[in-house]
């Protein structure tokens, strides 16, 4: 099995991707000595490969990153790519979601709608890359539900769900439901594709 090194140092993040490419790669930690990518592409997909790329780059290693955006119909597509900043660098998960929730105070139920976009990215050393991307369609809550989970997954309730937030969800049903569950299953099918071709 192909080893592949974490580009996420946060360790939330980090256990769902180990169990969503789990008998695909062997994942190894982020080494500690790496210095934090600065993410200021114009797509998600150019700020995964920004942070996928360095870490090949920097351990010889091919490497695995991901860049998930939560875009809200009444806010004109925003946070998007400021998702994990939208309060201010340094903003914490809890910072991001009141700001987005002060933000649609009186916006009612049919003006809530909101989608949530994963891209997943394999980069080797030598720049090749293969992508997958995730989409999953929703709504914002008026307040946080739930202790799970983390970004805005306390506001976000999946279409394709019961009525609950992510944040009320164990890991299982997130990865079932989540943008990020359905990157990284479609990374997983590519490469486990290519594998099947070399042989």
């Amino acid at each position: 099995m192909m080893h592949a090194v974490l580009a996420t140092g946060n360790p939330r993040k980090a256990a769902e991707i180990v169990e969503l490419l789990y008998g695909v790669l062997e994942l190894l930690p982020r080494p500690g000595w790496l210095p934090e990518t600065v993410e200021d592409g114009t797509t998600v997909e150019e700020n995964a490969y920004l942070k996928a790329s360095a870490v090949a780059l920097a351990t010889r290693l091919p490497a695995v990153a991901d860049d998930t955006v939560m875009e809200v119909d009444a806010l004109g597509l925003a946070p998007g790519l400021f998702s994990a900043r939208y309060a201010g660098e340094g903003a914490g998960d809890a910072a991001n979601v009141a700001k987005v929730l002060a933000e649609m105070a009186g916006v009612a139920a049919p003006g809530r709608g909101a989608r949530v976009r994963t891209v997943a990215l394999l980069c080797y050393p030598d720049g090749r890359r293969v992508v997958s991307e995730g989409v999953a369609r929703g709504r914002i809550t008026e307040r946080p539900l739930g202790d799970r989970g983390f970004g805005y997954d306390t506001v976000f309730v999946p279409d394709d769900g019961d009525g609950r937030t992510l944040g009320q969800m164990t890991a299982d049903e997130k990865a079932r439901l989540y943008c990020r569950g359905r990157a990284f299953r479609g990374l997983a099918a590519s490469l486990k594709s290519a594998a099947c071709r070399s042989r």
